[in-house]
């Protein structure tokens, strides 16, 4: 192993053992910092302190026009970033050389929601038997707490609190907060628990085997359930995460409190769902005011 390919998978161990990314993220960070590799490789370079800023940025020049979209160009880069602070920490090297570098633009495009009457359609199932009691309190635990799919996949009955209406979930980056769970969601829980009885250490949903149930199994189950109810548009788990998200900015207006509940670092990851709101405005404006109706 060079000792470029060396530095990269000390860092990505550094990723998975000290930071504990997610797989997902792991398997991002390992098909960035290879193309990385393979560039500096192709350069000659005997250390990562030999690469300049203008030739990462001809790599991501390179992989635009090879037809990488701006959203892929961007984790790239911040990928290299994160590995290039990471071996500055380790006095490899002196200054970052992709800290500098541009990439193309992103057009952000405003997350697909179900209206309120969608929602209720797709979780209202009736829960009739085992698979169908899990099915319920998987889709109103999503909808009512705005879950990510490895966060709901990771719950335990110990991480839920049934008198005060609260869960404590493990997000991004391995950090733990408390989410509220409504009323029917609750219900739902609870005729889950009654039906299939279960230790605190127990997952709370369960696929074969007593086993966690896998983000994949839930993306089928609600793929599933979405064409029993007569919805047939595309049904996944963080369109529920973004509708909850929506539904309650639309009712209460507070963005703060649906940040914290959607566990953002930023506020400005959650003023998106201020854009979707805007939009309703806008076509309950264009559909009602005198002066503003179509003709």
């Amino acid at each position: 192993m060079s000792s470029l390919a060396a530095d990269t998978a000390r860092f990505l161990d550094y990723l998975k053992i000290e930071r504990h990314y997610s797989p997902g993220t792991l398997r991002n960070y390992t098909h960035a910092l290879g193309a990385l590799t393979r560039f500096a490789d192709g350069l000659s370079l005997a250390a990562w302190n030999e690469l300049r800023g203008e030739q990462v940025q001809t790599l991501i020049a390179n992989e635009h026009r090879r037809g990488l979209e701006p959203p892929s160009l961007r984790a790239m880069l911040s990928a290299f970033r994160s590995f290039f602070r990471f071996l500055a920490r380790e006095g490899k090297i002196q200054n970052n050389p992709a800290a500098g570098v541009r990439s193309p633009k992103v057009r952000r495009k405003l997350p697909e929601v179900l209206d309120v009457d969608e929602a209720a359609m797709l979780v209202e199932i009736t829960a009739d038997d085992p698979l169908a009691l899990r099915d319920r309190a998987m889709l109103e635990l999503l909808y009512s707490s705005g879950l990510r799919v490895s966060e709901l996949c990771g719950t335990r009955w110990r991480d839920l609190d049934t008198e005060e209406g609260l869960l404590r979930v493990t997000g991004k980056g391995n950090k733990t907060r408390i989410v509220p769970v409504g009323r029917m969601a609750l219900e739902a829980l609870a005729a889950l628990r009654t039906s299939q009885p279960a230790g605190a250490d127990a997952p709370i949903l369960q696929g074969r085997a007593d086993q966690a149930l896998t983000p994949g199994a839930v993306r089928a189950a609600i793929k599933r359930r979405a064409r029993s109810q007569g919805i047939w548009r595309r049904v996944y788990p963080h369109l529920m995460r973004h509708s909850c998200a929506s539904h309650l900015l639309e009712s209460s207006g507070n963005l703060r409190a649906v940040q914290e509940l959607l566990g953002h670092a930023d506020i400005g990851t959650t003023q998106i769902y201020t854009h979707l709101d805007f939009q309703h405005l806008a076509k309950v404006y264009d559909a009602a005011h005198p002066r503003a109706k179509r003709k």
